[in-house]
């Protein structure tokens, strides 16, 4: 490698990191719409397409990276928004050759709303991460975007984002089914929403532990299990639930302890609430 060529790619990060920095910074014009999975009714997507406010020369972007299908997830979607919108759905199916493509962050950055799709949401942020595609979502929900995602579209809105895997099982489990300190994982998401983290399907699928679990190892975020058929709307701190569904939002634990032995925790106190539709709390 010349020494040309890798001042070059030197600088090229420095600008990037720098211009990521600049776009955190500031107050974001749009809309989060946060989807814990499921059957997406038609009610539902209205509501989505509603606050996305699209004008007819509006575009909408399909970001399938997460499904093991690509295609069909982005076929499943443009079936049901074709029937409730005539503006354009495309799909930009990124992956490490193409993360760098120019003109498909330009257009994926001037998409009025952007929809992440279920799967797996490390398979999506090993794409995503440290790329444009990253840059490029922060700065169209900085400009007045909608972000929207479902099940795995959902874990990958927060800073940190649950993985669904146990460091001290290596067997999966959907429900999680224990409540144990450095066992949860959990990685670098899109940074969309910070201090929360958001867990899905979590009435259906029982996931309060995993969502307790989290709270342990970021005590001073805001736990928000939203179940499926259900949305949360996020309006800079403003949160408002929509769907057929509730949410769970758990936070502030009290007198933490941490034992030894099996990594069992305890927590003397802390705070829950549920909603549902047409609530809304402040984070």
């Amino acid at each position: 490698m010349s020494k040309s060529f890798f001042l070059s790619k030197v600088y090229f990060i420095i600008i990037l990191i720098l211009s990521f920095a600049s776009i955190q910074a500031q107050s974001p014009k749009g809309k989060l719409f946060i989807i814990g999975g499921g059957n997406r009714s038609d009610t539902l997507m209205t509501h989505l397409l509603s606050i996305s406010k699209l004008d007819p020369k509006d575009y909408i972007v399909v970001l399938p990276m997460s499904s093991e299908e690509p295609d069909s997830a982005y076929i499943y979607f443009k079936d049901q928004l074709k029937k409730l919108t005539s503006n354009p759905i495309v799909m930009l199916n990124f992956d490490k050759k193409t993360a760098t493509n120019q003109k498909w962050t330009d257009s994926l950055q001037k998409a009025k709303l952007i929809f992440i799709s279920g799967g797996d949401q490390t398979r999506f942020m090993n794409v995503v991460s440290n790329t444009p595609i990253k840059t490029a979502i922060h700065q169209a929900y900085q400009n007045g975007s909608t972000i929207s995602g479902t099940s795995a579209g959902a874990a990958v809105m927060c800073e940190h984002m649950i993985t669904g895997n146990q460091k001290l099982d290596t067997v999966y489990s959907g429900t999680f089914d224990n409540i144990r300190h450095n066992n949860l994982e959990t990685t670098e998401g899109l940074g969309l929403i910070k201090n929360v983290i958001i867990d899905q399907h979590f009435l259906k699928r029982s996931r309060y532990n995993r969502l307790l679990s989290a709270l342990v190892e970021f005590p001073t975020h805001i736990g928000i299990g939203i179940d499926e058929s259900t949305a949360i709307i996020v309006r800079n701190k403003e949160i408002e639930i929509t769907g057929e569904s509730e949410v769970i939002v758990v936070k502030n634990p009290k007198g933490i302890k941490k034992f030894k032995k099996n990594n069992l925790i305890s927590i003397q106190n802390l705070e829950m609430s549920i909603y549902n539709s047409g609530q809304k709390f402040k984070i």
